[in-house]
């Protein structure tokens, strides 16, 4: 397994739609996941797309925490999810309702943005053998997941904001902590794709 190198914002490899993967079982896609998620981890981080890792595929990784599905989603907790492959994903919306929340990216270091995103989508692609993965997510789990996937079309977070005076330094997000400036939400999302 490789630590890889990350493709930060402006490189051409995350400016562009990824290809599909026409084996999810080859050995260079197992081999593919293994590096990604080693880097992931090294990261660390919460998800990570394929063009991130400068290979234009249609292919991500994610996990989300027990511990970090509590403090994103509240009180109450949210959903954890073991580390997960998705092959050639596709979402769906259950709702039309957004939210906005803090996201970061490891592309866009040292930044974070406030992101509108789907409170509940449904999802579906392949794992490693080639097996069919669907699943319905709500809050934090949504989240991560539509993070990841703009990856493979080409786009970034900041893409997707609002506004821009939302843009900030992760540093200066964590110095207002609990009242972030001019900002519709306080709760900051770390996610390293």
């Amino acid at each position: 397994m490789a630590i890889l190198k990350i493709a930060r914002m402006g490189h051409p490899v995350l400016l562009q739609p990824a290809r599909s993967v026409a084996d999810p079982a080859a050995p260079e896609i197992r081999q593919l996941v293994a590096d990604m998620v080693e880097t992931m981890e090294d990261a660390p981080g919460t998800g990570l797309a394929a063009p991130q890792v400068h290979v234009p595929l249609r292919l991500v990784i994610f996990k989300v925490s027990p511990e970090r599905a509590r403090n994103e989603d509240g009180a109450g907790g949210g959903e954890a999810m073991p580390l997960t492959v998705l092959i050639n994903p596709e979402i769906v919306p259950l709702t039309q309702e957004t939210a906005l929340g803090w996201e970061a990216c490891l592309s866009v270091p040292d930044l974070a943005g406030l992101v509108p995103r789907w409170t509940r989508i449904r999802y579906s692609g392949l794992d490693l053998d080639g097996k069919r993965v669907e699943r319905e997510a709500s809050g934090f789990h949504a989240r991560v997941v539509q993070h990841e996937c703009d990856h493979l079309d080409g786009i970034l977070y900041p893409q997707r904001m609002q506004n821009l005076k939302d843009l900030l330094f992760s540093s200066e997000l964590r110095h207002w902590s609990g009242s972030a400036p001019h900002a519709a939400s306080s709760s900051p999302i770390k996610e390293a794709s």
